[in-house]
């Protein structure tokens, strides 16, 4: 089912291997709401900044920007504080996120930056720009090559070593339900063992994306999660991925481009957008999926690795 993606580039598999906390700047400017707007004006143009997070006892409660600062100045509001013009319950990022996701937030909201707080007590630990991620994804760019110039000498295909009537490796991961906190984990495992073995990197590429995207549907339509086999052989890679329900009510339906049944909160979070399984389809040389309502849903992702 499905022709798979041309080519997946180095840089956009970066996007589903780096957390937020690995790019993200965690030496914050930040303001109170008690902070005068004059004050907040001299910050801006020290800084050279256009906006700024509000904090209170190190939580997050709003985030102040220059257009805040324009009305106040249009208004003569000047003498206000910073809590009277911030927008209160900003959205926010979380440390554990894939970088994929935050860079679905950026396109979708437009907006320039976004907080990082824990996502239990709300504390402020950095913020995230797209300046962070060029620069987090040249970083990696850099720690590739280095890492790529000391393995050559030593780089071998596993299976050329090993003589065997039926060689294989089965990997298993258990995926929780509604764990966004470590959602991306279990992929990224897939990834560096199959690195390790050797696979081509424009086959891991691939891999890799479609690993997340499979994984990500289990943490958030599974009802009590799933798991994820990859078996790998000389000649295929496959990838099993299976829940006990809900189940898929129409699958071609579920199949089309941006259809979810997510729930609002989840995709406000910035999850559930509907792109996985078209993600998945268009990075697989096969993708097969079964679903039955109330018993649960067997998804195979194949992928040739001898032509």
């Amino acid at each position: 089912m499905g022709t798979p993606m041309a080519d997946v580039t180095r840089i956009q598999e970066i996007f589903y291997q780096l957390r937020v906390e690995e790019v993200m700047t965690r030496d914050v400017i930040a303001v109170t709401p008690e902070t005068p707007m004059r004050e907040f004006q001299r910050i801006l143009r020290e800084r050279r900044i256009s906006g700024v997070p509000v904090v209170q006892e190190g939580r997050l409660v709003g985030v102040i920007s220059l257009a805040d600062l324009i009305e106040a100045l249009e208004a003569g509001q000047m003498d206000q504080t910073v809590g009277e013009r911030m927008t209160p319950n900003p959205e926010v990022l979380h440390p554990g996120e894939m970088v994929i996701e935050a860079i679905k937030k950026l396109e979708k909201t437009n907006y320039g930056r976004f907080p990082v707080v824990r996502r239990r007590t709300g504390e402020l630990v950095g913020i995230l720009t797209r300046g962070d991620v060029i620069r987090g994804t040249l970083k990696q760019l850099d720690i590739d090559y280095r890492q790529r110039e000391a393995e050559l000498p030593r780089a071998r295909y596993f299976f050329e070593d090993v003589v065997s009537e039926d060689t294989s490796i089965t990997l298993r991961y258990t995926v929780q339900p509604k764990d966004f906190a470590h959602g991306g984990r279990a992929s990224s495992q897939i990834r560096r063992s199959l690195q390790r073995l050797g696979l081509q990197p424009q086959i891991l590429r691939r891999v890799a994306v479609a690993a997340y995207e499979a994984e990500m549907n289990l943490v958030v339509h599974a009802t009590h999660g799933g798991r994820i086999e990859a078996r790998i052989r000389p000649e295929l890679l496959r990838i099993d991925v299976i829940d006990d329900g809900p189940g898929i009510e129409d699958i071609e339906q579920a199949l089309l481009p941006g259809f979810s049944t997510a729930p609002e909160w989840i995709r406000e979070m910035g999850f559930g957008a509907g792109m996985g399984l078209t993600n998945i389809q268009n990075c697989a040389d096969e993708m097969h999926l079964q679903s039955s309502v109330g018993v649960g849903t067997h998804l195979q992702i194949l992928f040739r690795l001898s032509q």
